[in-house]
């Protein structure tokens, strides 16, 4: 999905797991200490990329093209409202301080037809409300922001190539962090500010990667024989979390592939898987999901039905 050619390769696969008739949706927590895992909601329509609240009461979810709260506890689901963004996607997540909600959803202004696709990001408040406008030029998917809530890291096609980028908050002229030929996706700021986490396909295979928040600095952190995606830092800055493909995907992080979840010690380095093998991919854990004691993860399994 981060270049033209990609785009169009991918296209199908990410209509396909936003308009799924016949798949269960599973909204689980895991205990990092002991892997227990606990199914907090599940609904036979398809959801995605769980956001945890930054007070710990309740989860984000986005659903055919539309965001939903979901209490700790799983008794409720509810709509979110966002205004005129209808086409939200698996891009989206909640400011350090809780109060506001950074979105990617499809620009329907754009009478143009971006042809890599339309995707913009814009901020609303975390109650609900008429979303504002933050990248001008498309596609453009959030991943993170950083601690002080003054700017937006996030993945974008400029000249059919997918780099990370950053902005204000409050709009302006966006920023390159990285240069290199191929993916680079999925841009998280540790929480301590000092770091950058991305996937890039630079090493010839999708792996983790980081850097300082100018972009300098790029540092690999896994290179396995896996396609490793979206690493989350923890709160306590101890860990990693990112999702992994059993098979190389090239650029693409389909649906329903056989996947898992794994952990770095970020002291040591070394990784331990912290699920087994489960039915997931697009959507299981595209965005920030740490409970904010750091103690749980929250990702999306999927069953088919028929």
């Amino acid at each position: 999905m981060r270049s033209l050619t990609l785009f169009l390769l991918l296209t199908p696969v990410l209509l396909s797991a936003q308009n799924q008739t016949d798949v269960r949706s599973k909204l689980e927590t895991v205990n990092v200490t002991t892997g227990d895992r606990k199914i907090v909601y599940q609904e036979d329509i398809h959801f995605e990329a769980p956001n945890w609240s930054r007070d710990g009461k309740y989860f984000v979810v986005n659903s055919l093209g539309k965001l939903y709260t979901i209490t700790r506890e799983g008794k409720s689901k509810t709509i979110l409202n966002t205004g005129s963004a209808k086409t939200c996607n698996n891009d989206h997540g909640i400011s350090f301080d809780g109060k506001w909600l950074a979105i990617s959803s499809n620009n329907e202004k754009d009478t143009a037809k971006a042809p890599n696709g339309r995707s913009t990001v814009y901020v609303l408040p975390m109650t609900g409300g008429e979303p504002r406008q933050v990248t001008q030029i498309m596609p453009s998917y959030w991943h993170g922001w950083s601690p002080d809530g003054q700017t937006l890291a996030y993945c974008a096609s400029r000249n059919n190539n997918y780099d990370v980028y950053t902005i204000p908050f409050s709009g302006g002229e966006e920023k390159r962090l990285t240069t290199t030929e191929g993916l680079d996706d999925g841009p998280e700021y540790s929480y301590d500010g000092q770091w950058i986490y991305f996937n890039s396909m630079r090493s010839g295979r999708m792996q983790i990667w980081r850097m300082k928040p100018d972009g300098s600095n790029p540092e690999q952190l896994t290179n396995d024989a896996f396609a490793n995606w979206f690493a989350h830092p923890s709160p306590d800055g101890k860990w990693i979390v990112f999702i992994t493909y059993l098979q190389d995907q090239g650029s693409a992080h389909p649906f329903g592939k056989d996947v898992k979840l794994r952990l770095m010690n970020l002291q040591d380095r070394t990784i331990r898987d912290l699920t087994n093998v489960f039915f997931g991919g697009q959507g299981t854990i595209n965005v920030p999901s740490w409970s904010p004691d750091s103690k749980q993860i929250a990702f999306v399994s999927y069953e088919k039905l028929k």
